[in-house]
């Protein structure tokens, strides 16, 4: 067996990903697509009654299991009021900053189906009015969304079938540089997803047989913190949230390799799993860091907290601005691609 990173035809699978609207809550036509990818390359799968896809592919032992899973969820938020002038107060879906969506284009999707354009922006967005504009609270008392329809009150906007639980969701504007970087919203975890999905296809095109029966588990709520944590097969021994790396200060974590965790917010991962993915990568000549992330947590994490028994693990691409306008390079998505690729055929511990 040989593996070979197909390089734009997972950003072009990424780019299709960030381009389909998927807050936490409104995650049904991004499953929908992961639904139809699985069935197009042969890969079984049950779809959870949250929403989420489990793909099975079958290997030469069956009675030890390992699961991979990502996230296809994203940040976002829903309407929080119909304010008198017509725009509209919102309520985050995920933890994210205001001022990292300040300004940013968004849609709004209403209960009739309708895609209502927005844009993101302070009430006191006008310098030439409002003097203290620069230094106001950017909070939810503050944020609003201009609506882009001819509304100037309350029940305008509500003739337009916008209402209070409406989701809104912000562009992604991807982008990819002639130097490698990929730019957009929502590489936090589509980026991993698109990994998942292309090294399931790799699996069944190329007819590898892999040691152990894998699942893929593709959650669909792991922004709000309970994603991949139920419906794992009892068979499982071995538990990888494949997410993003965080990027800043005090960090190893870069943009150019796979980033290994070793704690995050729920405490330290499987000391033993997470060593063995360490020395995977050493032996494989994968450039990776090793690192730990202070407020972070993954559906690996929030498995052990639901009480299952499993070894966990965390490793991603370094994911630079998380929870804003992220960005990556090529060469993480291959190392972390490599390393998936690796472990796969590795020996359960």
């Amino acid at each position: 067996m040989s593996y070979k990173f197909q390089e734009q035809e997972t950003v072009s699978l990424l780019k299709q990903l960030v381009e389909i609207p998927s807050p936490s809550g409104y995650t049904k036509d991004i499953m929908d697509f992961m639904e139809q990818f699985l069935k197009d390359i042969d890969v079984n799968y049950i779809r959870t009654n949250k929403g989420a896809l489990i793909a099975t592919i079958i290997g030469e032992n069956d009675t030890k299991h390992r699961l991979l899973t990502a996230h296809t969820d994203t940040l976002g938020a829903m309407v929080k009021e119909v304010k008198s002038s017509g725009r509209l107060k919102l309520a985050m879906v995920g933890g994210f900053n205001w001022n990292a969506v300040e300004g940013e284009y968004c849609t709004i999707h209403t209960a009739d189906g309708r895609k209502i354009r927005g844009t993101i922006l302070m009430h006191q967005t006008t310098v030439h009015v409002y003097k203290n504009a620069t230094t106001l609270a950017r909070d939810e008392q503050n944020i609003e969304v201009r609506v882009d329809e001819k509304v100037k009150s309350a029940s305008e906007t509500r003739e337009l079938g916008i209402e209070v639980g409406d989701f809104v969701s912000f562009d992604p504007r991807f982008e990819q540089t002639e130097s490698g970087f990929i730019k957009s919203r929502h590489l936090d975890d589509k980026a991993s997803t698109a990994l998942l999905l292309q090294l399931m296809k790799a699996i069944k095109e190329n007819k590898w047989t892999i040691p152990y029966t894998t699942h893929f588990y593709i959650s669909n709520n792991e922004e709000i913190g309970f994603g991949g944590n139920s419906n794992i097969p009892e068979q499982t021994v071995e538990y990888i949230a494949v997410d993003m790396g965080a990027i800043g200060d005090g960090q190893t974590s870069d943009e150019y390799t796979v980033s290994i965790c070793a704690k995050d917010s729920s405490g330290p991962y499987h000391y033993e799993l997470t060593r063995n993915l360490v020395e995977l990568a050493k032996v494989e000549g994968i450039d990776y860091k090793l690192d730990i992330y202070p407020y972070y947590g993954s559906d690996a994490s929030a498995a052990i907290r639901a009480g299952f028994d499993v070894k966990h693990a965390l490793f991603g691409p370094g994911i630079e601005a998380s929870h804003a306008y992220e960005r990556t390079h090529i060469q993480s998505l291959e190392n972390t691609a490599k390393l998936l690729y690796s472990y796969i055929q590795s020996e359960i511990l």
